[in-house]
Order: structure tokens, then C-alpha cells, then sequence
């Protein structure tokens, strides 16, 4: 049986989410905007006590909590909802970095379209930010600074806490996609500094099509976002449409479930990590990136090309060899080549990313079928 290790990509929802998302989809199907009967009543109350829950794992209030479909829809209202209040106090600079996800390089690449300036920082062959460089960076004009807290593809985990320290003289927005570490890696994105924090919830053992933003107020002032798209005036106006109240109750109680348990499982998962890693020091394998999640691994080993590997590897693990969302493109990743990496190195990365779920890692097996591509 194929062991799966790609929770980088999705997860599995956990038994006790599924059970609760089944029975709000079967029994309690309410609408949260009919009010005027029970059904209704009690599907509002099953959105506003998820919405607590989701708000709790970064302390913020649940009135602070947008349901989404995911980081992605996240990302893009963060990036594209502060246009309008951009343009009306000409502040239409952005930092970013070159290893985000899609859903945050490319919405910003829209707005270079539309006049905006961006400034794109560079990332060492650690897979980390620079914050002198960030400094350097900011602007008068500066609108807003995008920053991934854990890179999906190496899980190197960026300085926040220092880019808020750094940002705490300047009044740009500060957004942080936090799809990888929302409620598993409980450090950095409790801090007040962070404006917007998106969140998805098939990273995070709850159903795909779910997710959140966090919109941090400064003081009792609410960020300036407008919506990106209308129609119902769910969500404060801001993120319309009908609720998917089934997915919403499971997506909070999953962020229970990890906050609740967060320690315990980074340090079940650094124990795997650590156990393939000392493995692999046999294969003299390179890793990409360093101070990454305790839940991935990204690896090259000199000689070996991750396709070759992979097709080893099929019936045994299932791993990737970069982010999901790009697999169709048979482009070089853009995290590893910002990285500065060798095409090599780059050609023979191999991602694995793991769970609490995940009882052991067949790592002397692994070893094995790659020593046999050498």
C-alpha cells in the first residue's frame, strides 16, 4: 500500500470533520441567511462558533474572521481589495518576494498591469528574505508587503516577527499567506503587526473549498478593503455569496483540533523529519532550504532527476516535486530557481511533507530505490 506523503499538497479531512460536515449536509442544511426559521437560526449559530474557532488559533476577534474558498480567494482580496484605497492616497507601491504562491504573484502582476510598481526581493539559497533588504525597500508610497510565512515548496519559514519589527514605524499593510501554517505551526502569527492572514482548510485536515482571511484592525479602524467581486453582501459585503455552512463548521473545528494540538504534532513530525534526513546524508543529498517546517522535506540528490525518481517511488510513497498548483507546467520551479539553486539541483528536487497522521516514513526503502538511479 502507497504511503502518502504529500500533506503539502492536501489533507485528509479528519474523521470527526468529515462526520460534522456530514451531518450539516444531510441534517442541519440550513441556510445562515434564512432567519426567520430554526433551520436558518442554527446554521448561523454553526457559522459564528467556527468563526470563533478559526479566530482563536492567531487571537484575534471572530468579527476580524472572512470565510472564503480558500487561501487563494484569500490572497486575492487581501492583494486586489486595497486597490481602490491605493490609488486614492497614491500609494501604489508593493513588496513582495519571489517565491509566493501563485495566488499572490499573480494578482500583484495584475496590478503591475494597472500602474502599480512592485518590488520583488530576492531570496538566498537558504529560501529566506533578506529583512535589510526589505528595508531598503520600503517607501513613503508603500501600500502593502506580501510575505508567505512557510514556502510551500521548501517550508522555509520567513522572519516575521522581524519584518514586523521592521514594519512597526510604517503604515504599509502587512499581508502573510499563511496556507501552510495556519493552526500547525503555532509561532509568529499572533503578532498584532500582521494585517491579513489567509488560510486554507484542506492544509489543515478540513475539507477543499474552504478557507479564511484574517483582517486585523488597527486600534477600532478596519483595513480599507473593498470586495472584488458582488452580489448578497455575505461576509460584511465583502466576500459574497451563500455560506457553505457544512464546510465552515468543519473548517473551525479542525483549527480546534490543531490549536489544541499543535505541539504535539510538530514534534512528532520533526522525529520523521529528522529520521529521513539523517538517511539520506548516506546519498550525500543536498536540502533545499534551511530553518523549514518540521512537516516537509525538499531534497535533491547529485545525479539523480526527481521524474526518474518519482516513477521508482510509485506503490511505495506518494511524493511530489513541487507545488501542486503548478504540477501541469513542466517549467523549472521558480522558488528553487529564485533560490539560485543549479539546474541540477533544481531537476532533481523531491518534495516529501508529512502529518501527525503519518505513523512512520519508509526511509531506508526510499534510499534504496533512489541509490539504484546512481
Amino acid at each position: 500500500m502507497t504511503i502518502y506523503l504529500d500533506y503539502n499538497a492536501t489533507t485528509p479531512a479528519l474523521p470527526e470533520v468529515a462526520d460534522l460536515v456530514y451531518r450539516m449536509m444531510v441534517d442541519d442544511f440550513g441556510n445562515s441567511s434564512s432567519r426567520t426559521h430554526e433551520f436558518g437560526i442554527a446554521a448561523k449559530q454553526a457559522v459564528e462558533f467556527a468563526r470563533t474557532q478559526v479566530a482563536n488559533v492567531v487571537q484575534v476577534d471572530k468579527a476580524e474572521v472572512i470565510f472564503t474558498s480558500g487561501a487563494t480567494e484569500s490572497n486575492n482580496i487581501a492583494i486586489l481589495g486595497l486597490c481602490e484605497f491605493a490609488e486614492a492616497n497614491d500609494k501604489k507601491h508593493i513588496i513582495t518576494t519571489k517565491i509566493e504562491h501563485k495566488s499572490v504573484l499573480e494578482p500583484i502582476k495584475h496590478l503591475q498591469t494597472q500602474g502599480f510598481d512592485v518590488t520583488y526581493l530576492n531570496i538566498g539559497k537558504d529560501g529566506q528574505v533578506n529583512v535589510n533588504e526589505l528595508k531598503a525597500a520600503l517607501r513613503d508610497e508603500t501600500c502593502l508587503v506580501s510575505i508567505m510565512h512557510i514556502n510551500n515548496e521548501t517550508g522555509s519559514i520567513q522572519p516575521i516577527t522581524e519584518i514586523c519589527q521592521i514594519l512597526s514605524s510604517h503604515e504599509a499593510y502587512l499581508h502573510v499567506d499563511a496556507a501552510q501554517s495556519f493552526g500547525k505551526y503555532p509561532f509568529d502569527l499572533d503578532n498584532q503587526r500582521i494585517d491579513f492572514i489567509s488560510a486554507s482548510g484542506h492544509k489543515l485536515f478540513a475539507p477543499k473549498g474552504i478557507g479564511a482571511l484574517i483582517m486585523r484592525r488597527r486600534g477600532f479602524i478596519k483595513p480599507p478593503l473593498k470586495p472584488i467581486y458582488f452580489g448578497g453582501g455575505q461576509e460584511k459585503g465583502l466576500r459574497p455569496g451563500t455560506l457553505a455552512v457544512p464546510l465552515i463548521a468543519g473548517f473551525g473545528l479542525a483549527c480546534e483540533l490543531a490549536q489544541n494540538n499543535a505541539q504535539k504534532w510538530c514534534e512528532h513530525v520533526a522525529g520523521l523529519k529528522a529520521k529521513l534526513m539523517d538517511s539520506l546524508r548516506a546519498l550525500e543529498a543536498e536540502f533545499n532550504g534551511n530553518n523549514t517546517s518540521p512537516y516537509v522535506l525538499n531534497f535533491s540528490v547529485p545525479g539523480v532527476n526527481s521524474e526518474a525518481a518519482m516513477v521508482m517511488l510509485k506503490g511505495i510513497v506518494a511524493v511530489s516535486n513541487g507545488s501542486a498548483c503548478t504540477s501541469s507546467s513542466y517549467s523549472p520551479s521558480h522558488v528553487l530557481s529564485a533560490m539560485g539553486l543549479s539546474q541540477e539541483q533544481i531537476d532533481g528536487s523531491i518534495r516529501v511533507s508529512w502529518s501527525h497522521q503519518t505513523t512512520a516514513v519508509p526511509s531506508d526503502e526510499i534510499c534504496r530505490i533512489i541509490k539504484e538511479l546512481l
